[in-house]
C-alpha cells in the first residue's frame, strides 16, 4: 500500500504582506513530496483553522513578519482547537526573537524557524513528527 502523503498547510496570518519565505517552504515542501496548501495573504486565525479543517492536514506552518507572533499565534491555535484540529505539528516562520521563542513553544507551537533556516531541516523535522505520531 502506498504511503499516506503528509498534508501541509502553509498560511499567512494578520496583515503581513510579504510571502516570500512562505512561498519557499511551500515549494521545498512539495519537492520532498507533501501535499501542500497554500492559504495566501492576509488570512484570519478562523480562516486558517477552517481551512486546516476542510483540507484534513496534518501539518500547519504559519510565516509571520509583522511581528504580530505573540498575538495571532494563540489565535490560531485556540481556533483549531475549536474546530477539531488542535493536534496537528504546529511551526512557525519568519522574524520571532529569541526571547518569544519559550512562550510559542509553551502554547502549543513545535517548532521556530528563523531566517535562513534550510528547508530540508523543516522537511526533516516535519517527517520525524509523522513518523513518531505513526508509532503513537
Amino acid at each position: 500500500m502506498p504511503e499516506k502523503k503528509i498534508r501541509v498547510l502553509i498560511a499567512k496570518p494578520g496583515l503581513d504582506g510579504h510571502d516570500r519565505g512562505a512561498k519557499v517552504i511551500a515549494h521545498a515542501l512539495r519537492d520532498d513530496g507533501m501535499e501542500v496548501i497554500y492559504t495566501g495573504l492576509r488570512q484570519t486565525p478562523q480562516m486558517i483553522a477552517e481551512a486546516a479543517l476542510q483540507e484534513d492536514v496534518d501539518v500547519v506552518g504559519l510565516s509571520i513578519l509583522s511581528g504580530a507572533h505573540n498575538v495571532l499565534v494563540p489565535q490560531v491555535i485556540q481556533k483549531l482547537r475549536e474546530v477539531g484540529k488542535g493536534n496537528v505539528f504546529l511551526f512557525v516562520g519568519g522574524i520571532i526573537p529569541q526571547t518569544d521563542i519559550p512562550g510559542l513553544l509553551q502554547a502549543g507551537v513545535k517548532k521556530v524557524y528563523g531566517p535562513g533556516t534550510d528547508t530540508r531541516k523543516v522537511c526533516q523535522d516535519i517527517r520525524a513528527a509523522m513518523a513518531e505520531r505513526q508509532q503513537a
